[in-house]
């Protein structure tokens, strides 16, 4: 087994992004703890199991990222099982466009509660490692614009973006780097159930409201890369988020459609994205 690059903490890692993300860093040497819902276990297996494959260590942390004393508890076994923590990269989920009162409740929750509960305790151990790291979070275009009829997904990825600038900016001094990436449209096994034969976006299924399916496709017409994104896409932007050459980007959120001109800074947090 070849030297460890370091020990990561991957949330919501039993499936589509969180997956390729976990299967990335250990391909890049990390060790890897995976986290998802209990109800997730078999996946998690899966997972574990094609980590260990490529020689890397591997434990699975069960956890509810909403509930404070479990996301405690999976990083200080995260630290027990694997020795210490570098990189904590936090997924969230998404939600039907009808913004109902229990939907706004459960989506701020995972997505907005859960990041900075996760952020927390993965800056706590950091902090007294004394060796820097990395947390990386998870928004999505919808948190640079607005989406029509997704309310509760789109306030929680704009808290995404506010919570990793206000974290960089406390973090840095302990040589830690927060930021954060901003998928479009991943092929994950939720939008498999949106794409026609062809694989395109069926606009008909993924957007029910007639107005908001003609604005959406407005702007997905102009994107100038036509194909939809795959996990290890995003998986290649967090592996170098991940990596020591990272080190002077902080506070950066990191869109990954371009519907509209964006740049990134290098620049050690001086202007945050």
């Amino acid at each position: 087994m070849s030297i460890s690059k370091g020990i990561a903490l991957i949330t919501g890692s039993a499936q589509g992004i969180g997956r390729g993300i976990a299967l990335r860093l250990a391909r890049d040497g990390f060790n890897v703890a995976l986290n998802d819902l209990p109800n997730k276990d078999a996946k998690l297996e899966a997972v574990a199991t094609e980590i260990e494959s490529l020689g890397r260590q591997v434990c699975i942390l069960p956890a509810d990222v909403t509930v404070d004393k479990q996301v405690k508890g999976m990083v200080d076994d995260a630290v027990t099982k694997l020795g210490g923590l570098d990189v904590s990269t936090i997924d969230g989920f998404s939600c039907p466009p009808l913004a109902t009162v229990e939907s706004w409740d459960r989506t701020l929750s995972v997505n907005a509660r859960g990041a900075y509960l996760c952020y927390k305790y993965a800056a706590i151990q950091m902090i007294e490692q004394g060796r820097g790291g990395r947390i990386i979070g998870a928004s999505s275009i919808a948190g640079k614009m607005g989406f029509a009829h997704n309310s509760p997904y789109t306030a929680s990825k704009f808290a995404i973006r506010g919570l990793t600038q206000a974290a960089a900016v406390e973090l840095g001094q302990y040589g830690i780097t927060v930021n954060a990436y901003a998928p479009g449209a991943i092929q994950t096994d939720m939008m498999k159930i949106t794409l026609d034969e062809s694989g395109n976006v069926n606009y008909e299924q993924l957007i029910d409201n007639a107005s908001s399916r003609k604005w959406f496709m407005s702007l997905a017409e102009n994107v100038p890369i036509k194909h939809i994104g795959q996990p290890e896409d995003i998986a290649s932007i967090v592996s170098y988020l991940a990596s020591k050459e990272a080190h002077f980007m902080t506070g950066q959120f990191m869109p990954l459609l371009r519907l509209s001109p964006a740049h990134i800074s290098v620049d050690g947090g001086m202007r945050m994205g």
